[in-house]
């Protein structure tokens, strides 16, 4: 009997602490699209917290409930800043930095300002800047059919009358200034690229055809795709918190960096 007792007490004291250190927890920062918001982001983080990791859903100034700080003046500089602060006052260290859509913008002046406060990047079907690059360089300019009212772009899809949470007007300063991306210690930084392929969409055309991911292949960065639209995160919030779970494991392949102009 008495062996039995032991042996069920070490049974269970080994799957306790196997449960434990099973899985390493990891402090997440999402960084949203254009025109969005940390709200976007709601469900994805309810299942990484849900898991025993801490989620910092930023929202950068000017868009989703601080859409009331919208200005002219605001640029891609305040959105960099927006992120490195949260990193800095909540005193953030080994971070999963992660961003979606022009996201990929803003988490890239992020690497370059505090490369030592990140441990894994992940751009999810995100804008890939090279250094000097500005979100109209990659995209040609204004979206069509999108106009400019007071130094913000409203967007082809906006409605003012839309119920809450809704996309916003964007400062155009946003999508106008230059990135910087030159800082040697960013240019190591392990990084997973993720593309968003909705159904019938091979992998190989789209390859082919998104620069992003030809940069990201250049760098020697991990590819992963994800089965969804560009909103993928909204319509398999479970599937991609995995994803972000799992990434954090890939390793960049040894390239040749090229030193920042």
């Amino acid at each position: 009997m008495m062996r039995k007792t032991l042996f069920l007490l070490t049974l269970l004291l080994t799957l306790l602490t196997g449960t434990i250190h099973a899985a390493e927890k990891f402090t997440y920062v999402i960084v949203h699209g254009a025109t969005a918001g940390g709200w976007e982001w709601k469900k994805a983080a309810k299942f990484l917290e849900s898991d025993g990791h801490e989620v910092h859903r930023a929202t950068l100034t000017g868009l989703g409930e601080r859409m009331h700080l919208a200005t002219k003046e605001v640029d891609l500089e305040t959105h960099i800043n927006d992120v490195v602060n949260t990193i800095l006052f909540e005193d953030l260290h080994d971070v999963v930095l992660t961003g979606h859509s022009y996201g990929g913008m803003v988490i890239t002046g992020v690497m370059d300002r505090v490369p030592d406060r990140i441990r894994h990047v992940v751009f999810l079907d995100a804008a890939v800047p090279e250094n000097g690059n500005s979100m109209y360089d990659l995209v040609g300019g204004p979206p069509k059919n999108s106009k400019v009212v007071d130094g913000l772009v409203q967007f082809s899809w906006y409605d003012a009358n839309a119920p809450f949470p809704h996309g916003v007007p964007q400062p155009e300063k946003t999508f106008s200034q230059p990135v910087s991306y030159k800082n040697p210690a960013a240019l190591v930084l392990p990084v997973t690229y993720v593309a968003f392929l909705p159904a019938g969409q091979p992998a190989e055309s789209r390859a082919a055809s998104d620069k992003g991911w030809q940069r990201a292949v250049k760098r020697g960065w991990s590819i992963r795709t994800f089965a969804g639209t560009h909103v993928a995160h909204q319509e398999d919030p479970r599937g991609l918190a995995t994803l972000l779970e799992e990434a954090v494991g890939d390793k960049n392949k040894a390239v040749e960096q090229k030193p920042a102009e």
